[in-house]
């Protein structure tokens, strides 16, 4: 008798298992896999209980004697049999059964009887698959018995077996099952509104037309999330109302799909089970005239209701409708025309209420009514219906059926039925595919796939197939949650979620290319086998054997990375040394010698390779790797897209490959992992040589993705970096060739080549390096559109220029352009007159752009083949080095799309005079003008006929970029009628001419042209902010955005700078023209790149007095944004000078004069100069005047010397001080300076800093000044715990709401989940209030004040930056309660009051006191007073502190009530405040004092008001006067210290004085006291001030006093320049045009407002930058920061807001803000 069990690997029955093992030598027992566990006896006889098999089993061999001997023992097998299934199988808790089977195995080997039972075995399975008991046996000591029982049976050779095959498996899934109950929630579900626990019902409805795809997986494991979350009831219902489409096989199918994602359905329905009601319905919807019966034609109906016109059959009476009802219900020719539609509202903007079809007549059976009805409901009409009818709650629907949710809402009141709620979804959308059931059934039509489960399908089962398992994807469905964010995913992302569920259980194998392989012969291996593990991090997946011997197998391109006596690392084995190489004629390696060096473990720096050793004992399993690839190679379609032209028709890759011999023991569908390969999942078992074919069947495996864009390795590391070089090398091969093709260049022909006519194309006329270059910069234009998903007809317009581009390449060079390609040499010029010697053609790769062009190309093709990470990073790294070379030589950035500079724009040194045929021809010169009107002309056609938007734009754009051609080529602009002489920008004689030289332009523009071109811009951009802010349309926005870029290019190109708002450009000197009388001499004049010519010259002489307006700016303390436009037109024009000259600029010396003009001598004498004054320290003479800073600033110091003017030649970079300037890059800047100044140090939990004690002690003493001050308001210290429950937390909705995305909350305790989750506070209220409410009975109980010094968390998902925006941060909260509101209001002044005096008397920082608006009041209170302080390096403001009065909404939500005095007997609400200040505070006091050397400390707050340097300690200082000095430094210290300050002394002698001042400078102590040899004689030290630099000389007797006033000056110095720097930056305004300018140029504004939330946002939104067309300028809008107490401006009556809609209330301070 053959017995067949099948069982599910997903859940393996280790019983059953274990009894077929002992019972297979008696039996005939074959094990295959399925979907259920089942034993098949016979057709009639068939067992699916565990334990059912298991009995049977055992009683099929009584002479193993497995059911006991006698019938005693046959019950107490029973006994245990039910003991494993109801005691251990799936519990959480196995004490009380491990203590009872402990007890049972005290004094026995077996559970019953003296021999192994069926009793055994089970419980022993039942153990194996606990991961509790797995858990236990690590730990032991608990049950010594059941160990000692299971430790021993795990020895036998069945239950060996069966542990490593199965129990792996079943160990995981439970692993998994677990992980899942923890995951309550992994995606991103919101909770559906009005649900009830045990009343939700939901509903999945697919309609039976085909196989189920992932976009139905997601919508099925959405409803049953909810079903499950909710304990309520999920409904799959199949939607039958088609009879055409309709088809019963695929009901199966789709049952199959759903069981295979675990979903098991609470009730199966059909639509058609209504279909009595759904008609009953529809008849009274025409009896009360809410319906009518349409017979007008199809194609009529649908153009009436695009144009809202009313049907005439609308007005139809009752009973003509029930006539024509009953045509259609009989399914008469005439009722076959015939239709049932709403009567909704024909007028409707919503297309789907324009009175729908309800029913439609079809003479056609139906699957499951057969011809019972001719009429069949719509789904949009049975849907609403059906829903009601079989109590769905909540029906789930797409996005995409938004516009039909009135629709369904009116059927649903029309008929008077209980409303469900719908919610939505955004449906999924994945990249290179279709989820059309049209398109998939076509693409199986037509033979382009093997069926419904070809892995490439977006099917349920393709995808399990191709290796998704159930988990991952549900992981990924579960991880999408309930998002309404329409977005196209890329297939990682679900492949990624899959590899996290396979990776810890796939088993690892061996397998290697069969046309690759190379031998190694090691001679001093034997041939043995050996057990290792199948995954080298899960034990429990198993070992597999593995063999050795004395020739090995490696892939050939490995061995092509190895070299003689190298060690290589072969995976499982050792190491391993190569000692021969073996190649073949053409130098590939043909076999290996090696020899075991298994006694080195030093793995670290070794290759890692893959390896299968050659014996005929175990020989490979031949093995075929399928790769496929996408179906569509477009990622998205387009609504005009037609699928069938984006086929991939080579989707499918096979590599033939030897195996390891393990793989031959694989099972279709078990996932395993190919070393150094990836995932891959068996699809066809290894099958050995049948006696009918006599072949054997290879192991067909196909590859699962794992979400990596990048391929794994298949050779060796060194391999890697063979290939990127080699693949470098191949990729800059063509420029190669190009170079060493122009250098070759015959000469030019000398017959002329007849003239064309002009083609109106933009390219230079018979110039192919033009033309290549405007096929490039096309190219990226139409990228850039297709990236930016621009309009069809866009795109449409561009390509087709480009396709002209292209026509004109052609027809210039004669071959086709390609990607890639080198660039043409340029065209021959005429032959001169006399003969001459030609000259070699120009170097193709010289141009600047087409080397940027060239490379982008490269750097595209790179990514679009998916290339090795560090291959693109070489690439990228190349073309940022191109575009820097280009900026360097042109003077300006390389944007895509641009039109290339022409040859005269890129200066280069010429070693002679130039031929004439440089100029441009005046006939090109001609060509282009007229090109320039012709297009001009095009253009005003286009604009008179009202052409398209888009075509106007693309034909304004080619004159654009036709007139900047114009432009360079002739060095003026085009203006119409006027063509120009054809005169060079830089003209220069040739030897044959004597005509003189014409003069050369000036060098910058001129200053009329440039305001002008300013005024232009700011017009345009006011333009498109009133569109914006108008909500104009968005093709009319567009429009407007683009002509503003356009002018602004006009005007870089103008000024030479970047227009900015708020600067206009300020005056440039002209350059001085080229005299104009001819050379007397013969000799050729300079060319203008030689440091001696005009040119050059007159270059130095711009970027001279350019140097003298920065500093005379700075000097004169400017306007940041006014200093930072000078700087950069000063940059620009140094790097003008570089490209012209080859030489940096260097001031005082003249360009051209040799030896610099002895800057080298300064240098010394100033170095000399500065070593011995940090020698000699503090010793008077040594030192500068005037304020001047010491070599221990920023440039003298850490970087190591040099003057105030920068001009001490290279200095050294130690990197001890900043290297960011607070001007040019804030945020480096501040993140260094709280670094390097010692304030925090990084930690390793994102949000969360280390504040080290010279940061906490800023803090100490703002908690000393205000616990001091708030004791004497009779405010108590108290502490409350930090964890809150949910229940509290919750308690107040409006207060938490704006908490509840930042509550981090606690879940789990050790590996125990917590029974409710309890939040980490991030505020106080409800932690303390239910305290209040306990504490409070009578008005005599009030009032409560108290205040907690603690922390709070707020788990912030923005860019956290230290101090100003963490995770954690330190705080005061006071939280008081009184009896009346009149107190209450009195405190929160006078708290504000002392957060005021914060800021102003402890950190010099001046604030405006104010009350926040609604919309940005505390959340839950009544109103909120405010402290705003202002960093202009930002131009941001920053909330310094609050003090909020809460009124009674706390009390009365907690219930904090006193009985009033007043009135006995009857309750009172007590009046509430609550107050904090956060550490914030440090970090805004950084950024308005700090400045390019480090911090700036106030004396009140600095941790170290005073250090004390001794200076001048050289090695030839007597030992008597060093002591001497060292007691002086210390006495110092004493009686500073005696006199109160907080003093240190710095007496460390590893450092020298100067990197001393540096250090100490840098961390801000105000005050640095020196003293020398020469102070101490004469009695005497010098302090310095850290604000201003200034130093003082002070007589040793008056030090204290001295100091201490020093101290007060700082103090007051600080606040006066931080008071002077707000009232310069804060403003007031009465219109928006003003305001906008204001805030743009970093202020904060005062304005009108009606103090509306809309208005509020409607601000906000009208004041955003947008960064595409304000580089660098912050991208948020302006927010009310607070109504000030003291305003600028009082309000007129009758004024109103600036938004012009309603009165003004006040002037708000507004302003961009932290």
């Amino acid at each position: 008798m053959a017995l067949n069990l099948t069982i599910n690997s997903s859940n393996p029955p280790l019983g059953a298992l274990l009894a077929a093992e002992h019972v297979k030598g008696t039996v005939s027992v074959s094990v295959e896999e399925g979907k259920d566990n089942k034993l098949h006896v016979s057709e009639e006889v068939q067992f699916n209980d565990v334990n059912s098999i298991s009995r049977y089993l055992a009683r099929v061999a009584p002479s193993l004697g497995l059911y006991g001997s006698s019938m005693l023992e046959q019950t107490e097998v029973d006994h245990w049999l039910e003991f494993s299934a109801r005691r251990v199988c799936g519990q959480a808790n196995l004490t009380p059964a491990l203590a009872e089977l402990d007890k049972a195995l005290a004094l026995r080997t077996f559970l019953v009887g003296r021999s192994l039972t069926l009793a055994d075995l089970c419980v022993w399975a039942a153990l194996k698959g606990s991961g509790e008991w797995q858990a236990i046996v690590s730990q032991g000591g608990a049950v010594p018995h059941v160990c000692r029982w299971f430790s021993f049976l795990s020895s036998q050779v069945p239950f060996a077996s069966v542990g490593k095959k199965w129990a792996a498996t079943k160990m995981a899934d439970s692993k998994a099952a677990e992980e899942k109950e923890k995951k309550a929630d992994v995606g991103k579900f919101v909770e559906l509104p009005g649900a009830e626990v045990g009343k939700v019902v939901v509903r999945f409805p697919p309609e039976a037309s085909g196989y189920l795809h992932i976009g139905h997986a997601k919508a099925a494991l959405l409803n049953q999330h909810y079903q499950v979350s909710f304990k309520g009831k999920l409904i799959m219902r199949f939607d039958d109302t088609n009879p055409e489409k309709e088809k019963e096989d695929f009901e199966k199918v789709i049952l199959e799909d759903v069981a295979m994602l675990q979903i098991k359905p609470d009730q199966f329905t059909y639509t058609s089970d209504h279909f009595p009601n759904i008609l009953a319905l529809a008849e009274q919807m025409l009896a009360e005239g809410k319906a009518y019966i349409d017979d007008t034609p199809p194609e009529q109906m649908k153009q009436e209701r695009e144009q809202r016109v009313e049907s005439p059959n609308r007005t139809n009476s009752v009973e003509k409708n029930m006539q024509m009802w009953e045509e259609m219900k009989r399914g008469s020719e005439y009722g076959q025309t015939c239709c049932m539609r709403a009567k909704m509202d024909m007028s409707s903007n919503n297309g789907c209420m324009r009175d729908p079809t309800l029913y439609r007549c079809k003479n056609q059976p139906h699957p499951r009514t057969g011809t019972t009805y001719r009429v069949y409901p719509t789904y949009d009409f049975a849907c609403p219906i059906v829903d009601s009818v079989e109590g769905v709650t909540h029906a789930l629907r797409t996005t995409e059926y938004h516009d039909r949710d009135d629709q369904y809402y009116w059927l649903i009141e029309a008929l008077r039925l209980r409303k469900p709620y719908i919610w939505e979804y955004a449906r999924l959308n994945l990249n290179n595919t279709v989820l059309s059931k049209r398109k998939l059934t076509w693409f199986v039509n037509e033979g382009y796939v093997d069926g419904w489960d070809d892995p490439r399908f977006p099917t349920v089962r393709g995808v399990l197939r191709r290796g998704m398992t159930v988990e991952g994807l549900k992981q990924f469905i579960a991880a999408q949650g309930g998002s309404r964010s329409v977005v196209n995913m890329e297939w990682d992302k679900i492949w990624a979620f899959n590899k996290k569920v396979i990776d810890p259980v796939a088993p690892r194998f061996t397998a290697l290319c069969e046309s690759q392989v190379v031998p190694i012969l090691i001679p001093d291996a034997k041939e043995e086998m050996k057990e290792a593990a199948k995954h080298p991090k899960n034990a429990e997946v198993g070992t597999k054997a593995v063999w050795y011997g004395p020739k090995v197998y490696v892939e050939g391109a490995d061995a092509e990375t190895f070299a003689e006596g190298e060690t290589v690392t072969f995976i499982n084995w050792g190491n391993i040394i190569i000692t021969k190489i073996h190649r073949d004629g053409s130098g590939a390696v043909s076999s290996l010698e090696g020899r075991l060096n298994l006694e080195n473990t030093d793995y670290k720096k070794t290759t890692k390779i893959t390896w299968l050793a050659c014996t005929p004992r175990a020989p490979f399993v031949p093995t075929v790797c399928v790769n496929y690839q996408h179906l569509i190679s477009k990622p998205v379609l387009g609504k005009d897209d037609d699928f069938k032209d984006y086929i991939n028709k080579n989707s499918k890759l096979e590599e033939r490959m030897v195996g390891d011999p393990c793989l031959k023991d694989l099972k279709k569908g078990d996932i395993i992992q190919l070393q150094r390969r990836g995932f891959y999942i068996c699809d066809q078992p290894y099958e050995p040589i049948s006696p009918h074919s006599c072949k054997e069947s290879p192991c067909v495996l196909l590859y699962i993705p794992d979400g990596h864009t990048k391929e794994m390795p298949t050779a060796g590391s060194k391999d890697k970096s063979k290939g990127q070089t080699a693949g470098k090398a191949v990729k800059e091969e063509p420029s190669s060739q190009a170079k060493g093709k122009a250098k070759s260049a015959p000469a030019p022909s000398s017959t002329p080549a007849p003239t064309a006519a002009p083609a109106p194309t933009p390219s230079v006329a018979g110039d192919p390096v033009a033309a290549f270059n405007r096929v490039v910069a096309q190219g990226e234009v139409v990228r850039q559109l297709k990236t930016g998903k621009a309009p069809k007809e866009q795109v449409d317009a561009a390509v087709k220029q480009l396709l002209a581009l292209k026509a004109d390449f052609k027809q210039l060079t004669g071959h086709d352009y390609k990607p890639g390609m080198a660039p043409p040499t340029a065209s021959p010029a005429p032959p001169p007159a006399t003969p001459a010697q030609p000259s070699p053609a120009p170097d193709a790769t010289a141009c600047p752009f087409t080397r940027v062009a060239q490379q982008g190309e490269l750097v595209r093709r790179l990514k679009a083949d998916k290339a090795p990470k560090d291959q693109i990073d070489a690439a990228v790294k190349e073309l940022l080095a191109r575009k820097a070379e280009f900026k360097q030589i042109t003077g300006q950035d390389y944007k895509p799309g641009m039109a290339p500079p022409t040859t005269a724009t890129v200066p280069a040194p010429t070693p002679g005079p130039a031929p004439a045929a440089e100029s441009p021809p005046e006939a090109n010169v001609a060509v282009l003008h007229n090109r320039v009107a012709e297009q001009g002309e095009v253009v005003r056609k286009l604009k008179a006929e009202k052409a398209p938007k888009d075509q106007v734009d693309a034909a304004v754009k080619q004159l654009l970029a036709l007139k900047t051609v114009f432009k360079q080529l002739t060095g003026q602009e085009y203006k119409p009628g006027a063509p120009p002489t054809a005169t060079a920008p830089t003209p220069t004689a040739t030897p044959t001419t004597s005509a003189p030289a014409a003069p050369a332009p000036a060098a910058a523009p001129a200053t009329h042209d440039a305001n002008a071109a300013y005024e232009r811009v700011a017009q345009q951009g006011e333009l498109v902010r009133k569109l914006k802010s108008e909500k104009a349309p968005k093709d009319q926005v567009d429009g407007a955005v683009k002509q503003l870029l356009a002018l602004k290019a006009e005007y870089k190109q103008k000024t030479g700078q970047d227009y900015k708002p708020g600067a206009a450009p300020a005056p440039s000197a002209p350059a001085p023209s080229a005299p104009s009388a001819p050379a007397p001499a013969p000799a050729p004049t300079p060319s203008p790149g030689q440091p001696n010519s005009p040119q050059a010259q007159a270059l130095f002489s711009q970027v001279a007095q350019q140097g003298e307006l920065v500093r005379k700016l700075k000097s004169e303390k400017a306007p940041k944004e006014q200093v930072d436009a000078a700087v950069k037109v000063l940059l620009e024009l140094k790097g003008q000078y570089k490209a012209l000259t080859g030489a940096e600029y260097k001031p005082v010396s003249a360009p051209g004069a040799p030896g610099g003009g002895g800057s080298a001598g300064e240098d010394k004498s100033r170095k000399e100069r500065e070593n011995k004054s940090e020698k000699q320290g503090a010793e008077g003479g040594g030192r500068r005047k005037g304020g001047d800073k010491t070599p221990a600033n920023k440039e003298g110091g850490a970087n190591a010397g040099g003057g105030a003017g920068g001009e001490g030649g290279p200095k050294k970079q130690t990197r001890l001080g900043l290297e960011a300037k607070k001007e040019e890059n804030l945020a480096d800047w501040y993140s260094q300076v709280i670094t390097k100044a010692e304030m925090i140090e990084y930690y390793d939990v994102s949000g969360c800093y280390v504040l080290r004690p010279w940061a906490f002690s800023i803090w100490e003493a703002i908690k000393d000044f205000f616990d001091s001050e708030i004791k004497k308001l009779g405010v108590e210290n108290c502490y409350f715990p930090m964890f809150v429950s949910q229940a509290a937390l919750e308690k107040e909705k409006s207060h938490i709401a704006d908490f509840a995305p930042e509550v981090a909350w606690v879940t789990r305790s050790g590996k125990t989940e917590l029974a409710e989750p309890i939040a980490v506070r991030p505020t106080s209220e409800t932690v303390m209030y239910p305290a209040y409410a306990k504490w409070v009975q009578s008005h005599r109980d009030l009032p409560i004040k108290l205040n907690q010094w603690c922390n709070v968390v707020r788990w912030e998902f923005k860019h956290p930056q230290p101090f100003l925006r963490t995770r954690e941060f330190l705080w005061q909260e006071g939280h008081t309660a009184f009896a009346t509101k009149e107190e209450a209001a009195e405190e929160v002044l006078q708290i504000l009051d002392l957060y005021a005096r914060v800021y102003e008397e402890l950190m010099a920082i001046p604030v405006v006191k104010g009350r926040k608006t609604e919309k940005e009041k505390f959340a839950g209170g009544d109103y909120t007073t405010t402290v705003e302080a202002f960093i202009s390096a930002s131009g941001r403001a920053i909330q310094g502190a609050t003090s909020h009065h809460l009124g009674q909404n706390f009390s009365r939500m907690f219930e904090i009530v006193f009985e009033d005095p007043k009135k006995p007997g009857e309750k009172q609400l007590a009046f509430q405040n609550s107050w904090g200040i956060t550490t914030r505070t440090i970090g805004v006091l950084t950024m308005v004092h700090g400045d390019n050397m480090g911090l700036v400390l106030p004396p009140r707050v600095a941790c170290v008001q005073v250090v004390i340097i001794p200076c001048g300690i050289t090695a030839s200082l007597a030992e008597s006067e060093k002591e001497a000095l060292l007691a002086q430094c210390s006495r110092y210290l004493s009686r500073l210290q005696g006199a109160g300050l907080r003093v240190r002394a710095d007496m460390r002698d590893n450092y020298s004085p100067g990197w001393k001042f540096n250090h100490w400078e840098l961390k801000g102590v105000p005050i640095r006291v020196e003293v020398g040899p020469k102070d101490l004689r004469q009695g005497q030290c010098v302090a310095v001030r850290r604000d201003t630099g200034a130093k003082l000389t002070l007589p040793e007797a008056e030090a204290e006093k001295r100091i201490t006033q020093l101290l007060d000056d700082i103090q007051n110095n600080l606040f006066k320049r931080a008071s002077d720097d707000l009232k310069k930056h804060m403003v007031a305004a009465d219109s928006m045009e003003e305001f906008q300018k204001e805030l743009d140029s970093g202020k904060i504004v005062q304005i009108p407002f009606c103090g509306g939330i809309e208005c509020e946002d409607w601000i906000k939104k009208t004041t955003a930058k947008d960064q595409d067309l304000e580089p660098g300028a912050p991208s948020m809008g302006a927010k009310s920061l607070c109504i000030p107490f003291s305003p600028l401006r009082t309000l007129q009556a009758g004024q109103m807001c600036v938004s012009g809609k309603e009165p003004a209330q006040c002037y708000t301070l507004f302003g961009r803000s932290y």
